[in-house]
């Protein structure tokens, strides 16, 4: 393996190298540098083109410019990185640096719930096929697919955005809208859960029922502008969690891992009053990192004090149990914080940029500000990517679950539930790990339209804007972020390979 992944890496860097060449002498020829100033009626237009020829060097051949550039590339290796300076004399590894990180922030929760929601769609899909409910995601998965993206997120922006921000001025729903959201929900719980066409309207009737009765009673008592989650909701949640990890990993029938899930879910939930001070006022983010990590830890011990003969299961289904435990703690501070951020805010969601200027709220205001600037692009790369992974992994379980080995593991006596998530799925996710591996890599290069229209300055504005000014700098930044993420991507791919079929190590 080592001996594999030293070979991929030398062919990887080889490949870099060349591609680098090409693509700075593709970007030099592609246009003038100079041609803004050439057309400027400026009185000292000439002396601007010889600034910005001095900066750029554009009196030398473009394999000198490249051989400065390649040189400062490699003082990466020694702690004196330098990519050159733009053509407005910015430092490009600063820009760089902003902009990277603008797009993982733009990014990466996007494609945590593009992978979660779409793989666990596919995977329901294909268990219940051609019923109602792999119709309706089917045909939404389409759907989903098909949308320009430019216009999609131009109704997010007038539904999602201002009629919201419209809306949450009072905070009070409408009856026609609580019976339309009620009428969906139950139609949807209903596809979901199956069954004979009575069952479907007995389902659908009473979730619509509930829904209604739910979100009149939220109207009654203001929740939407004045939320409450409270401490009870935070354990009853992650006991459901809890039991629901367990259900999935291990079955409720394996005591061991159950018990361990539960306590994990009671610590956690016992840890949030412990430690409140350090939470609702946290000094920096480093204080909610130590302490997530020490979350993860406490509830990998309270696993293997449980687990028994089932240690491993227990370990990973109680660091799960904690996670998610974790997360609604921080769903819950949040909340608290939801009516003194509309008092600073009081149209939450903007249309436009990565944070809102001049911003004055303590940490978990400006988390809110952060969250709220991300919704909008977040859904948007969101339901494009759930649709396609959704597709990937339905066609794979099918493939799958026709094996010979798994009609075996069926014909052996083992339940529904080991038969999907330790043979079947987990042969399945070779090639979703493909499509993950590359989706990810490609959109650390920016997702060009989503940030042109929600005005986010991440790497695909650096390229595009690089590329129209016939800047190489920036242009050769970016070739790097996503050359390197490709190619350290598709070796995580790889060696994800070798973990999930032991076949492919030999």
């Amino acid at each position: 393996m080592l001996k594999f992944i030293l070979r991929r890496l030398g062919i990887s860097v080889f490949i870099l190298w060349l591609a680098s060449v090409l693509i700075y002498w593709l970007v030099t020829i592609s246009g003038d540098p100079l041609k803004d100033l050439r057309e400027s009626n400026a009185d000292n237009a000439a002396q601007l083109m010889q600034a910005r020829i001095d900066l750029m060097n554009l009196d030398q051949p473009w394999y000198q410019r490249y051989w400065d550039w390649l040189q400062g590339v490699g003082g990466c290796f020694t702690g004196s990185c330098d990519l050159g300076t733009n053509i407005n004399g910015s430092d490009v590894l600063e820009l760089t640096s902003l902009a990277a990180g603008s797009t993982l922030r733009l990014v990466t929760l996007a494609t945590l719930l593009a992978i979660v929601i779409g793989v666990a769609l596919g995977i329901l899909t294909a268990i219940r096929q051609y019923s109602g409910f792999d119709y309706t995601v089917t045909f939404l998965a389409f759907l989903f697919f098909s949308l320009p993206v430019f216009w999609a997120a131009v109704l997010l922006k007038e539904y999602g955005a201002i009629r919201f921000n419209d809306w949450i001025a009072s905070g009070d729903m409408e009856p026609p809208m609580v019976l339309l959201i009620a009428l969906i929900v139950g139609v949807v719980v209903a596809a979901v859960l199956g069954g004979s066409w009575r069952r479907k309207l007995y389902t659908a009737g009473a979730t619509f029922a509930f829904v209604a009765v739910v979100l009149y009673v939220l109207n009654v008592l203001e929740w939407y502008r004045n939320p409450t989650f409270g401490l009870a909701m935070v354990l009853l949640t992650s006991l459901g969690a809890a039991v629901l990890t367990t259900a999935i990993v291990a079955g409720l029938g394996n005591r061991r891992v159950l018990y361990g899930a539960v306590t994990t879910a009671v610590v956690g939930t016992v840890s949030y009053l412990l430690f409140a001070n350090l939470l609702l006022a946290p000094s920096s983010w480093w204080v909610l990192i130590g302490l997530f990590v020490l979350a993860v830890a406490v509830s990998l011990g309270v696993g293997a004090a449980w687990g028994g003969y089932a240690r491993k299961q227990a370990m990973l289904v109680s660091a799960i149990t904690g996670i998610l435990t974790s997360l609604v703690v921080v769903f819950d501070i949040l909340v608290a914080n939801w009516s003194s951020f509309l008092e600073l805010k009081p149209r939450p969601i903007s249309t436009i940029g990565s944070q809102t200027p001049n911003f004055t709220g303590d940490f978990w205001e400006s988390v809110l500000d952060t969250g709220m600037q991300l919704v909008l692009p977040t859904v948007l790369l969101t339901l494009v990517s759930v649709a396609s992974y959704s597709r990937y992994t339905r066609s794979s379980m099918l493939e799958t679950m026709n094996q010979d080995y798994v009609r075996t593991a069926r014909s052996k006596g083992l339940s529904e539930r080991a038969v999907i998530t330790k043979h079947a799925f987990r042969n399945a996710l070779i090639p979703i790990t493909t499509i993950v591996a590359f989706d990810f890599a490609n959109l650390i290069g920016g997702a060009v339209i989503t940030e042109r229209v929600f005005g986010w300055k991440g790497m695909g504005a650096l390229f595009i804007d690089a590329l129209n000014a016939v800047d190489p700098a920036p242009v050769m930044a970016f070739f790097l972020v996503t050359g390197i993420a490709a190619i350290v991507m598709n070796m995580l791919a790889d060696i994800a390979y070798a973990f999930l079929d032991p076949r492919i190590r030999r």
